[in-house]
């Protein structure tokens, strides 16, 4: 977004410092476009903006009689009256709706940094003397009020109409900054109520508010209409100055100001300027407009000197509406930059989502080639392995060897001294069948490491099962271990490794004996083993279900090599076992107890032989 970022910026320069030429609000262009052409005359009608501060249908009635007035001193034109607040009118005047406006000079000099609008007459007042300085503020509060001085008006509460307001809260606050009170905090609580401005009085005679803030004239108005009664109310403050019928708080500014848009031809603006100071003050225009006429326009300096001790910069437009602002005046440079950021945005988005995309790809292939240094590390691993145990099953088949024939030549010689009976006879002949056994465990690992297939025979399940359960008898007991067997037959055969299939056998036996370990041995919870066989579908389903600590990690990565849990593990047992079960045709699969609904426990591991009957020659 950054590009899009200093598009916005030289967006909101230009709309700052443009000096380009502007165009005209499409609703009143065609107006220009009849007069610059020289055509038939033809009535254009025009809508003027007033402050609407003692309510809409005052103001019309206020106002209307001007109206007629321009409307038949002014060649081919009407005039409409539209009373409208602060926010409104600026809104109006910039969308090309109102073409002349009423108001203060305060907010004449607000809008004339933001619009371009001409001031063309300044209204005398209808008392003092028809002076045109006639805008301020007068502070109000109760009679009975303890407030004396403009320093007991500190931290209470107050009405204003708007901060807008020149001839209201500004010159106010402009008074307070004058006597060097901070202006941020002076009040507890100031509310702006807007127009009209009757209800700013009645908040302070009805105890809502301690002090209101009423435009000059507003108290004395009220009282004559009959709203309130004088001696309820006192004034703060009081410097009226000499020949002004109205108590005033603040120094006086001056009078309302009649302002054009300069998108009016300059002819109707003349037009107009001259019919609005010829009226006289006997007119019916400014008596019912509450007025003495119309005067040249008053230097604003003070209002101006006023603006710049308090920084009135708060009151500008807000950032939003002057960008729309400099749109509408300009709307061929605005429209295009507008046009170009969004393409910026939308082009830098697309190429955020490439980046995105590009990313994901480089780490996908960096994830795949860790994953493979990690495989080519095992690999070497086994390898070296492999080395080492073709080695050490070559020099262990010697001693195994030996042991073979010490035992088979003690059997001979007991038989011929004591008989096949003798304790010392059975005792060789177990002798005799482990070395036997060792000798074809080395003989299968040097051919699993030399990558030989193992010699594939045919034996009993139940026989293979025995064999390992009496190896781990002893285990068993010293681990106090329950063991329960449910075979459903005795006669089920495989064909295939014979000693790797035993070797799966103690494996996982050997493993749930360690995780019983792992978990404590406790007099509450027995341990506990169980082995159930049955056939499915021709399939032989052998189950081995412990109660120790359980699972860790997933199934595959028990299946892994050299992955291991035990401190001491190698990681090679289940990865042994899963390539021993897969020469059979089946598989092993691990899980835990609790998602087995054939456990007789929740707590545990559970593995499933799953071999076909009819593949086992494989």
């Amino acid at each position: 977004m950054r590009f899009g970022l200093l598009l916005w910026f030289i967006l909101v320069f230009l709309l700052v410092h443009s000096t380009a030429t502007f165009a005209l609000p499409a609703k009143i262009a065609p107006v220009v476009q009849q007069q610059a052409a020289n055509e038939d005359p033809v009535q254009v009608h025009y809508r003027v903006a007033v402050l609407a501060n003692y309510g809409v249908a005052k103001s019309i009635q206020r106002w209307k009689p001007l109206m007629t007035y321009l409307t038949k001193r002014v060649k081919n034109a009407s005039f409409e009256v539209v009373p409208l607040d602060f926010n409104h009118m600026n809104d109006q005047l910039l969308n090309g709706q109102v073409q002349f406006v009423v108001t203060n000079p305060g907010h004449y000099f607000n809008m004339s940094s933001d619009f371009p609008i001409s001031w063309l007459a300044t209204m005398k007042s209808n008392q003092h003397n028809g002076s045109t300085f006639a805008i301020g503020a007068t502070i109000i509060v109760r009679s009975e009020s303890p407030y004396k001085t403009l320093e007991d008006l500190s931290g209470h509460s107050v009405v204003a109409s708007d901060p807008s307001a020149l001839g209201g809260y500004q010159a106010a606050i402009g008074l307070i900054n004058s006597k060097a009170y901070s202006t941020n905090n002076f009040f507890d609580k100031v509310t702006f109520l807007g127009f009209p401005l009757e209800p700013l009085i009645y908040q302070v005679r009805d105890g809502t508010a301690d002090i209101a803030i009423t435009p000059f004239c507003t108290l004395e108005q009220m009282i004559r209409d009959g709203y309130i009664n004088a001696a309820d109310y006192r004034v703060i403050n009081d410097v009226t100055p000499e020949g002004y019928e109205c108590a005033v708080s603040t120094p006086l500014y001056p009078n309302w100001s009649f302002a054009s848009s300069d998108a009016v031809p300059l002819k109707v603006r003349t037009d107009i300027t001259r019919a609005l100071l010829s009226v006289s003050a006997t007119h019916q225009a400014s008596i019912v407009g509450q007025n003495r006429g119309w005067a040249a326009p008053i230097s604003q300096f003070k209002v101006v000197k006023l603006f710049k001790e308090l920084d009135i910069e708060s009151n500008k437009m807000p950032v939003y509406l002057q960008v729309w602002q400099w749109i509408k005046l300009n709307q061929k440079w605005g429209f295009g930059l507008l046009g170009l950021f969004v393409i910026a945005t939308i082009y830098h988005l697309w190429l955020e989502y490439r980046f995105r995309q590009k990313s994901e790809h480089l780490l996908s292939s960096e994830r795949q080639l860790k994953n493979k240094a990690l495989q080519l590390e095992r690999l070497q691993s086994a390898a070296i392995l492999g080395e080492i145990g073709a080695g050490l099953a070559h020099e262990l088949n010697q001693p195994i060897a030996a042991i073979t024939q010490y035992s088979e030549g003690g059997m001979i010689e007991q038989a011929n001294n004591t008989g096949e009976d003798s304790k010392q006879y059975q005792l060789l002949d177990k002798i005799h069948q482990q070395s036997i056994r060792a000798g074809e465990i080395v003989h299968r690992i040097r051919g699993l490491l030399q990558r030989k297939n193992a010699e594939a025979t045919e034996f009993y399940v139940h026989e293979q099962l025995m064999i390992c359960l009496d190896l781990l008898e002893h285990e068993f007991k010293i681990h106090n271990i329950k063991l329960n067997t449910q075979l459903t037959s005795t006669d089920i055969k495989l064909t295939g490794d014979k000693v790797g299939f035993c070797q799966v056998l103690i494996n996982v036996l050997k493993n749930a004996v360690d995780a019983m370990s792992e978990r404590g041995f406790s007099a509450k919870i027995p341990n506990r083993i169980r082995i159930d066989s049955y056939i499915v579908d021709h399939r032989l389903k052998l189950k081995i279900y412990d109660n120790g600590i359980g699972l860790s990690c997933s199934v595959d990565d028990f299946k892994t090599s050299f992955f291991s849990t035990k401190e001491n593990g190698l990681g090679l047992g289940l990865a042994i076992c899963n390539d021993v079960i897969m020469q059979f045709g089946g598989k092993i699969n691990l899980s835990k107890c609790k998602d087995d609904p054939d456990s007789a426990w929740q707590m545990g591991c559970r593995v499933l032989i799953d071999i076909p009957l009819n593949n086992s020659a494989n």
